[in-house]
Order: C-alpha cells, then structure tokens, then sequence
C-alpha cells in the first residue's frame, strides 16, 4: 500500500494549483459492510504523526492562576473560565472558536462548565477539551499534541483526516499517511476488507483515488 499510498500523494500534489497560504494535505475513507450504528464499530483514534503535522497546531486552555500562567508560557492560548457561560450563549462566536483551535485543554474543575456550555458546539467537532490535572505542566500535553492527527467516524461511513501540510516531503506525507492508515485499517472487524474506497488530496485541491489492494 506504500507505493500507492505515495503516488496518489504526489499525483494529489501536483494536480493543485499553488495557493497563497500552506495547504493541508488530507486523506479520506469510505468504508463499506460495517455497522456505524453502533459505537463500538466506529473510529475515533489519535495519531501520532511520524513526521508531524507540519504546521503550527492551534492550542487553547480554559484556565486561571498559576495554570493559566504556565499555558501561555508553553505559547497556548488562554480562554478565562469565567467567560464560558457568555461564549455558550453566543452560538457564532463559539463555532468561530472551535473552528480555529486544533485542540482545547481545561483545568479539571472548568470540565463541567465546559460540557454545559460548550459541549454541544465543540462535542460534534471532536474538540471537547482534554482535562489537565493541576500537577501537570499543560505544557507537556501541548508537545505530544502538534504532532497529533484525529480520525474520527462518528457514524458516518466517510470521514477524512489531515496528514500534514503541502510544505512537507513526499516521503513525510506518506510515512503519516501510513501511519493513519495502518490505525484505521487495525480497528476494522474486515480490516482493509472494510475499505470501499480512499482519497488524498490538498485542502483545496481535486481529490486522487488511492488503489486499495488486499
């Protein structure tokens, strides 16, 4: 799968005009003869990528005191706890939010406030925030996150997952791209048996069918 995995991935590059800004390269799946219905078949993985994400990743803390202290110091946007309940109830601004933050962090005790507030704008998206406990240096968390990708199925029989950015080598995309590959295929029953079809290509750019082989 490598080699096609590769030349899809070079063929999806070539194919997309140059933009002004760096692209992300991403990489969809659609599967077939699996039961989305039930949670337990679904995906939802975090995954390390080999070569990283290739860009700066967007991280916010919901945080006060001396953590909030620490996560601007590790270079994290700092979200004040007390302002949760006003961004829940301006629905527009929470999705523009959400939509620009890769990943959100909170001090454990905000978790709860977060859930009411702002669950049902950042839960769809995958994005409710990963609780720091108060020992922990937010920044650690932070490291281990800009190389991380999700892939997530919620019920859908198709779902995409960024692989990096169009600034990266071949051979950077490609390891990334196996790498999220390797993890969805393990976690399905049929493995590749349970692969309709899959694509790569550039955020803006016309999509490149990969040739799945068993």
């Amino acid at each position: 799968m490598i080699e096609n995995i590769q030349t899809a991935i070079e063929e999806a590059l070539s194919s997309a005009p140059e933009r002004k800004f760096t692209e992300t390269v991403e990489i969809s799946f659609n599967l077939k003869d699996i039961d989305l219905k039930n949670p337990a078949n679904r995906i939802q993985e975090e995954v390390r990528l080999p070569s990283g994400r290739g860009k700066p990743v967007k991280i916010a803390m919901f945080a006060d005191g001396e953590m909030a202290a620490k996560a601007r110091a590790a270079g994290i946007d700092v979200i004040d706890p007390t302002t949760i309940e006003d961004l829940g109830g301006n629905r527009q601004q929470a999705r523009k939010l959400a939509n620009r933050t890769d990943f959100f962090l909170a001090e454990i005790p905000h978790m709860g406030t977060v859930g009411r507030f702002l669950g049902v704008v950042l839960g769809p998206r995958g994005k409710m925030p990963r609780p720091v406990p108060p020992t922990l240096d937010p920044a650690m968390i932070a490291t281990g996150l800009k190389d991380t990708t999700i892939v997530r199925s919620r019920d859908r029989m198709t779902f995409h997952s960024a692989v990096g950015s169009r600034g990266q080598s071949i051979d950077e995309l490609t390891a990334n791209a196996m790498a999220i590959w390797n993890r969805v295929t393990g976690k399905l029953e049929r493995g590749i048996g349970n692969i309709r079809s899959c694509y790569v290509k550039t955020s803006m750019g016309p999509s490149v069918k990969i040739e799945v082989v068993e």
